[in-house]
Formats: C-alpha cells, sequence, structure tokens
C-alpha cells in the first residue's frame, strides 16, 4: 500500500460531490456579481478628451481618434516600458501573449486594442518583433497623455517616494528593474494600467481605467491557476515567477 504522503483532507466521492454543490452556489454568485460590476462599469459617466494627444506610430504620428482605426471603441494597456527601459516589463509581458491572439475577435465587435509605453518608438517595435506580437504599440513619449491619466511620472517625482520606502516595496519591483535592465527609480516612472474610449464621429470619450489587481482580467493564465489543484502557489514572491515566454528554459 502506497503511504499517503499528502496534508490535504482526503475524502469520498460522496463526500466530494456534496462539497462541490456547495462551492458552486458560491461560483454563481460570483458570476453574477461580475455581470453586476460589467454594468455599473459601462454606466460610468464618459468624460470628453480636450487634448490634442498625438503618438508615434508604425504608421508615422497619428492623434488619439486614429488609433480607433475606424473602429468605436479603444482599449488601451499602459504597458511598463519606459524610457529608461532596454526591455518591457516581463509581467506586462506576460498579458500581452494572451492579449494577441485575440485581436481578430476584439476586432469583430468594434474594438481596437493598442499598447501604449513612453518609451522611444524604435525601442518598442526591437522588442515586439522579439516577442513576436501583432498588436498595435504606440509610443506616448512627445505627449502628456500617459501623465495625465496618472499612468507615468518624472525621475523627480518617483525619486521622492521611492527612496524613502525602497525597503518596503515588494521583491517583484526590484526583480523587474533587473529584468529591465534599469534602476528602480527609472523603472517606477511607469505604471501599468487600462484604460478605454469610445469614439462619437470625431469626438473621443474617456469611460474607464484601472489599474492594481484590476488589470488581472488581462492576465489570462491566473484564472487558470487559480483552478488548478495548487493555485498560484505564489507565496511571498508575487510575481517573480513571471518571465517573457523565451526565458522560461534559459533557466
Amino acid at each position: 500500500m502506497t503511504e499517503q504522503m499528502t496534508e490535504h483532507r482526503i475524502g469520498t466521492r460522496k463526500e466530494w460531490l456534496a462539497a462541490r454543490e456547495q462551492l458552486l452556489v458560491r461560483e454563481k454568485e460570483h458570476t453574477r456579481l461580475g455581470d453586476e460590476l460589467a454594468r455599473q462599469r459601462r454606466k460610468l459617466p464618459w468624460v470628453r478628451v480636450e487634448k490634442e494627444y498625438r503618438f508615434e506610430t508604425d504608421d508615422g504620428e497619428k492623434p488619439l481618434v486614429e488609433l480607433f482605426d475606424g473602429r468605436s471603441q479603444l482599449l488601451v494597456y499602459h504597458f511598463m516600458f519606459g524610457p529608461s527601459y532596454e526591455a518591457g516589463c516581463p509581467t506586462c509581458s506576460s498579458m500581452a501573449d494572451g492579449i494577441d491572439g485575440l485581436l481578430p475577435h476584439l476586432h469583430a465587435r468594434d474594438v481596437t486594442f493598442a499598447f501604449v509605453s513612453q518609451a522611444p518608438l524604435e525601442k518598442l517595435q526591437a522588442y515586439k518583433r522579439r516577442m513576436g506580437w501583432t498588436i498595435p504599440w504606440v509610443s506616448t513619449a512627445r505627449t502628456d497623455f500617459n501623465f495625465d491619466l496618472g499612468f507615468s511620472s518624472s525621475e523627480g517625482q518617483t525619486r521622492e517616494w521611492v527612496e524613502p520606502m525602497a525597503e518596503q516595496l515588494p521583491p517583484i519591483a526590484a526583480h523587474n528593474a533587473n529584468s529591465t535592465r534599469t534602476d528602480l527609480v527609472g523603472y517606477l516612472t511607469e505604471l501599468f494600467g487600462f484604460s478605454t474610449f469610445v469614439r462619437d464621429d470625431h469626438t473621443v470619450y474617456h469611460t474607464y481605467s484601472t489599474t492594481g489587481r484590476g488589470v488581472e482580467f488581462l492576465m489570462g493564465y491566473y484564472s487558470i491557476l487559480d483552478h488548478a489543484p495548487k493555485g498560484r502557489a505564489e507565496g511571498e514572491d508575487w510575481q517573480v515567477w513571471i518571465r517573457r515566454h523565451d526565458e522560461y528554459e534559459s533557466e
């Protein structure tokens, strides 16, 4: 007889079915709550974008309205790739892997998805080629777009809050700063986030933004791991395990 090594509770099939039925009630509640939150999200007031932002794109300089690419909705991920970075944030990169293949389905629903970053366009293009992505990626280096939405700050502003609390930051901050080949201050001039816009002819409205755990819906692997027997299993090393998709086998 094989010795039982697991510390997890072991039950009969009957006990499992009873516990599964109880959990299913909670899962359905969770789904309905998610539907209600989505309705409330869509009811947020729209804010007209008054400033004339111009972005550097693969096809030359374009205003915000042209990033919609003829569709009425624009979803933007604020990808952490600052001016001092030599590579994109690995956590943001892990999200991009899951988004890239969804583009045809989003386009079919009148939605354009794009990345925006503060780094020069040439750096973004080189990194995009390395990662093999097709998603549109534009540089905000010559606009206040990321600053106005609260996803970028100057090095001076960042240093003011980073240096006093550097030792209190989670390990992922230093880890990703090293992975992007910049220092902690340079890395944290950028903040990840997600913003949405809608177009009515040539008028653009900002409709929603989120950051923090609010962007986990873009991290497809998390929802899958949440259904795995051992879950995310991150412990104190939150997200430190995440690598760019071409780096896992090199370790």
